[in-house]
């Protein structure tokens, strides 16, 4: 495993599982077979309605909690001082903990501010041990990093090698923000897999397009959560730790790089609306 350090000294797993749209019903099985293929860290939010099964997969897995790493978001109906300090006391009920190792405010609507101030309590009572946000702007970004006291230790943004996060990254590095992927595959878009500058460099490693693709990201220092729930597929993400890509592999993969999302943009109106949809 490799590691990243946080701004302020904790230390997280680069390569971590994410849980992101894995049913309720398949969440313990799935978190339980990445713990047994390795994974340490776990990346889970309360809009997924799966901290349960996450919480379930800790309580059985045998290994002491302080061997892993448990990431849990706060989703916009938990927006604001109140709502969301109860929030997180219901989150570390499910997930059957007295902390979480990374708390993330999950979008950039509602009452931000009320639910940082929340999270910046629960970071200095020690239930949460670094917090930060997830698809922060650099316009958004910053107004809260001007205005709070705890500076955000991560912003997991879309980032994968169509959309590498250059311009975001320029502004997060000022501050000592780490910058963690969703999306590290762009769940298949413009033909991910076939892709044939990672299938290339891939087969010169005797390595998968996707395997590719994800030590790009951790040569990056980018923290990547890739979700499958099938055990092969897990056990072929965690090996990438085996080899190297060359300055020169790592230009021609820079070079694919769009500098735009490949879903949505939060600045757009219909966008927003949609997400204030989700309850």
């Amino acid at each position: 495993m490799e590691y990243v350090t946080l701004n302020n000294g904790v230390k997280m797993p680069k390569l971590g599982y994410g849980v992101f749209q894995t049913p309720p019903e398949d969440t313990r099985r799935c978190v339980l077979e990445a713990i047994e293929t390795g994974y340490r860290s776990i990346d889970t939010a309360q809009a997924y309605g799966n901290e349960e099964g996450v919480g379930n997969a800790l309580a059985e897995c045998g290994l002491p909690r302080e061997e892993l790493f448990i990431t849990t978001k706060i989703w916009i109906s938990n927006a604001g001082f109140e709502k969301a300090k109860a929030s997180i006391e219901t989150s570390l009920k499910k997930l059957r903990t007295d902390y979480v190792d990374l708390l993330l405010i999950h979008q950039p609507f509602g009452d931000y501010y009320g639910t940082y101030r929340a999270m910046e309590e629960a970071y200095k009572a020690k239930t949460a041990r670094a917090i930060g946000v997830s698809n922060f702007y650099p316009d958004r970004y910053l107004d809260l990093v001007h205005f709070s006291q705890v500076t955000p230790a991560v912003n997991q943004m879309e980032t994968h090698v169509f959309f590498q996060q250059k311009n975001a990254r320029t502004y997060m590095q000022k501050h000592g923000t780490q910058l963690m992927s969703w999306g590290p595959f762009a769940e298949g878009k413009n033909d991910f897999l076939k892709n044939p500058v990672l299938n290339e460099i891939g087969a010169a490693h005797k390595k998968t397009a996707a395997q590719t693709a994800l030590r790009f990201l951790l040569q990056k220092d980018v923290i990547v959560i890739p979700k499958s729930v099938h055990r092969e597929r897990m056990e072929e993400n965690f090996q990438v730790f085996d080899f190297t890509l060359t300055d020169e592999e790592l230009k021609r993969i820079e070079e694919l790089d769009g500098g735009k999302s490949l879903f949505f943009s939060h600045h757009d109106p219909d966008t927003v609306e949609w997400f204030m949809s989700i309850v």
